[in-house]
């Protein structure tokens, strides 16, 4: 185990407090009560056996008379322990075993478990309670002007990480204008080269990306606990892809930077049909996260983070502006690129520099993609 707090520590519900490795991954494990940290029972590095107490509490008053009795031969104050009654198909999956318990007494099966947890963001109870409760069948309620329902359950479910992710990141944000005529060149001929392969302009520029990302390691890290960070060997390429009724779910390009361009298209466009079916294939491994809102004319948005991702890269509609560092004024075709980054493992001027890697080979396409 690895401790994240010290005797002493405030310690809030659901914040990280130590951090459980097994043969198959490392996983924060949360407070399940809100308190002061009294001791670590065990210490760190050291080989716990299943069910070993870690740690000791100072609860709320309110929140031990609101909990069940503890059995006389445990402390009262035990913070946490490990689980031993995973069932085999959620094994290695990142799901806290209090939420495991709280599903379970919620009657919600292992499959659905599975079906949440397949975005790879730690489940909560309160994803359980807006799974359930999206799940509701409820004649929508009326006033003298107004009308209301349950939101949906991929919703409900976005909307409970977004808050989490709200209270975890720090956001940065910035935008560079790049010339998009290389890329709209390129589409153009292979739109009239009658070969059967034709990826979308949007393809090619997630190709770009995927290429700049084995420059940028940070880009593929994630932050675990407070001060641990986690660097992964590929890129695990997000893209968001809208459904019907404004669901969003993301396809996922696996090892996208290792990929040649062909390779990449095709895989691409494979996952994000699959995303089309309704399955979400986030996981903690993707560390970034496209959006492409061409098709609905913005030139410019602030995208959001959701941890485990550390950013998330906005490519808006390609519009004619002024070309920067001419002496003539003359028009070129411009793209917005604007990413948000969690400014807690990154730091402005690398933010910048990777956004401006980006813009070069957006701008030299024809360099990137072997044709």
């Amino acid at each position: 185990m690895a401790v994240l707090k010290q005797p002493g520590d405030k310690i809030k519900r659901d914040e990280p407090i130590y951090q459980m490795e097994t043969d198959k991954a490392v996983m924060d494990v949360e407070s399940p009560y809100e308190g002061v940290l009294l001791a670590w029972l065990g210490k760190p590095d050291e080989i716990l056996a299943i069910g070993a107490e870690v740690a000791q509490m100072e609860v709320q008053e309110e929140v031990r008379e609101a909990s069940e009795p503890v059995p006389a031969s445990q402390p009262e104050t035990t913070a946490a322990q490990t689980d031993s009654s995973t069932a085999s198909g959620l094994k290695g999956v990142n799901i806290p075993p209090r939420t495991k318990a709280y599903a379970k007494e919620k009657g919600v099966t292992d499959e659905q478990l599975l079906s949440l947890a397949a975005s790879g963001v730690k489940l909560m109870p309160a994803d359980i309670d807006a799974f359930l409760g999206g799940q509701q069948k409820s004649t929508p309620s009326t006033g003298p002007n107004y009308s209301q329902s349950p939101l949906a359950p991929k919703q409900r479910l976005l909307a409970s990480r977004l808050v989490r992710g709200s209270q975890l990141v720090v956001p940065g944000t910035m935008t560079v204008a790049a010339n998009w005529s290389a890329i709209d060149h390129l589409r153009t001929r292979l739109k009239h080269s009658g070969d059967s392969f034709q990826p979308s302009a949007f393809t090619m520029f997630a190709y770009a990306v995927a290429q700049t990302l084995k420059d940028f390691p940070i880009f593929r890290s994630s932050l675990i606990g407070d001060d641990v960070l986690r660097t992964y060997e590929h890129v695990q390429l997000g893209i968001a892809v809208s459904l019907p009724e404004d669901e969003l779910v993301l396809a996922v390009v696996p090892d996208a930077d290792s990929l040649s361009w062909r390779d990449f298209a095709e895989k691409a466009r494979e996952q994000i049909l699959l995303a089309r079916t309704g399955k979400d294939q986030a996981n903690e491994a993707m560390t970034i996260s496209l959006t492409n809102m061409q098709s609905f004319n913005l030139l410019d948005a602030v995208p959001v983070v959701v941890p485990p991702a550390v950013a998330t890269l906005f490519l808006g509609a390609p519009h004619n502006a002024l070309a920067p560092h001419s002496l003539d004024l003359k028009l070129q075709l411009t793209v917005n690129l604007t990413l948000t980054f969690d400014h807690r493992i990154c730091n402005g001027a690398g933010a910048a520099q990777f956004l401006n890697a980006i813009k070069d080979r957006v701008e030299t396409i024809g360099s990137v993609i072997e044709m």
